[in-house]
């Protein structure tokens, strides 16, 4: 149970961000401000998609779903470095960090 509900949580997250990148122009607008190109950011997009995917599909062998935790990690704590350089408030990095724990417990209670 806590497994599924950090991990859906989780995903829901990568879902509407992974949205926000591609559709919403004030976040494709904070995605240039914070310095990175438009390439990345459409990466980043298909990146949590497919990570979506790897962590609710029952089917993925653990070392790709282990690969998708470690992506969604880096992508996180990027996220801190280059919200933490560009000044923003510190409330980009309390959601982020909610969000290192919640991508621990779904990665700790994986049933696998």
């Amino acid at each position: 149970m806590i497994y599924w509900l950090s991990t859906a949580v989780l995903c829901g997250f990568l879902l509407l961000s992974a949205a926000s990148y591609l559709f919403h122009q004030a976040t494709i607008d904070g995605v240039r401000d914070l310095g990175f190109p438009d390439h990345f950011r459409i990466e980043l997009a298909i990146l949590k998609l497919l990570a979506v995917i790897v962590l609710l599909a029952p089917q993925i062998p653990f070392v790709v779903r282990e690969w998708a935790y470690a992506g969604v990690a880096l992508f996180l704590v990027t996220s801190i470095v280059a919200h933490t350089a560009h000044g923003d408030s510190w409330t980009f990095n309390v959601i982020n960090v909610i969000l290192i724990l919640l991508l621990a417990t779904s990665r700790h209670y994986y049933p696998g």
